[in-house]
């Protein structure tokens, strides 16, 4: 996905003085030589046939970027220093709080510096942040609104292609192929593999375009989802009030392919909408419940306030994945709707590999524990983990 590098950048420069054409240099905390941007493509009106220049006030070297080219030729996406973003009036630590307690966070509406561009080595690059120093030199040629325009919807393909080079959805003449008969472990792994995909660039295109007004288009158009632009000109043409809660007529392309994959193509769950379903005649799947009583202990044990990408963050995580995979896999529904079996392999396959990532961090902390009750704690839960692992490969060798 994008690498985002605004808390590693110490300055930089970014020049559109040459129309079509735009340079510049980032230097990064930890990095002795700047990136060199060669990009075909204009900035936003705003930055159009200047140069700026930029300063961090507070660099963080923290991120790793070795994989990050030093030459990143490619094209413009939006580049701009005018994008209104909403900015926290608190600190990280109060943020938290306010938060997980659900309650109000105040915010303003500041110009943010948004520099985005699409390199041919790493792909979707992104520098956004509101506490840059910024300095903006005069124009050599100014760009019109229909100019701007026209640079804004080729930054919109831009998006749309990057996002289809991440889903890679198959063709549709592998799905008609497939579809012939009951998918194999293999083909399922292949579908989900693509679902995650598509849950990634999802939010990634969210995060981008969440705050903007036309957000509903841009992100329907970058996503592929052809569909629903049809859906929504339909509803601009209509008005507003004949499309008012009709938002289930309408299934995009992407949402059709889940169906396909949970077998409901053909209404099997039907039944299981309103006065026919049943939370009481769900029965749980004894695997399940113990992956379940697992994550929730765990959450007991394991410090709540670490962020993304420590070890305790990370056993919380895997073992949360593994219970709710299991409980979509293996509990019984009222319904009887049985999912293939080549969908349960898997995802018990999946669930294997985030015990196995779950029982490293469990190590991980136990290394670190100089509290004999908390490292017994930890103990436990690292065999309970193993359990489950055994369960569950007993399990998939029955499936098979």
């Amino acid at each position: 996905m994008a690498w985002r590098i605004e808390e590693a950048v110490v300055r930089g420069e970014i020049d559109n003085t040459v129309e079509g054409r735009t340079s510049g240099r980032i230097w990064l905390e930890g990095r002795a030589e700047p990136l060199v941007l060669s990009l075909v493509g204009d900035c936003w009106r705003d930055l159009a046939g200047t140069r700026l220049l930029f300063k961090n006030p507070q660099p963080a070297g923290h991120g790793d970027f070795k994989e990050l080219a030093t030459h990143q030729t490619g094209i413009v996406g939006d580049i701009t220093a005018s994008r209104k973003n909403k900015i926290p009036l608190v600190g990280e630590e109060e943020f938290q709080r306010l938060y997980q307690n659900k309650s109000e966070i105040p915010y303003e509406w500041k110009n943010t510096l948004y520099l985005e561009w699409f390199s041919e080595a790493n792909g979707r690059v992104v520098i956004e942040s509101a506490a840059y120093q910024l300095e903006v030199c005069p124009h050599e040629w100014e760009m019109d609104e229909d100019a701007e325009e026209a640079q804004k919807l080729a930054n919109l393909q831009a998006m749309r292609d990057f996002m289809a080079q991440v889903i890679q959805r198959r063709e549709p003449a592998q799905d008609d192929a497939k579809d012939a008969g009951e998918l194999d472990e293999f083909d399922w792994e292949e579908r989900l593999k693509e679902s995650d995909r598509l849950t990634d660039a999802y939010q990634e295109v969210l995060e981008k375009y969440m705050d903007d007004a036309d957000s509903e288009r841009k992100e329907a158009f970058v996503m592929g989802w052809d569909g629903l632009l049809d859906a929504l000109a339909d509803r601009d043409e209509a008005g507003e009030d004949d499309f008012a809660g009709d938002d289930d007529d309408f299934e995009s392309d992407d949402d059709a392919d889940f169906d396909d994959e949970t077998g409901d193509d053909d209404g099997e769950l039907a039944e299981a909408d309103g006065d026919d379903w049943n939370f009481d005649d769900i029965e749980s799947h004894p695997l399940q419940m113990r992956a379940q009583e697992l994550a929730m202990r765990a959450m007991d044990v394991v410090p709540g306030d670490t962020g993304p990408g420590t070890p305790a963050y990370q056993l919380i995580s895997c073992l949360l994945q593994v219970s709710g995979k299991l409980a979509g896999a293996l509990n019984e529904r009222g319904s009887g709707y049985e999912p293939e079996t080549g969908y349960v392999l898997a995802i018990l396959k999946r669930c294997l590999n985030w015990l196995n990532e779950a029982v490293g961090c469990c190590q991980q902390l136990m290394a670190s524990e100089g509290d004999p009750d908390q490292l017994a704690a930890l103990a436990h839960i690292r065999s309970s983990a193993y359990e489950i692992r055994d369960g569950i490969t007993e399990l998939r060798r029955e499936l098979k």
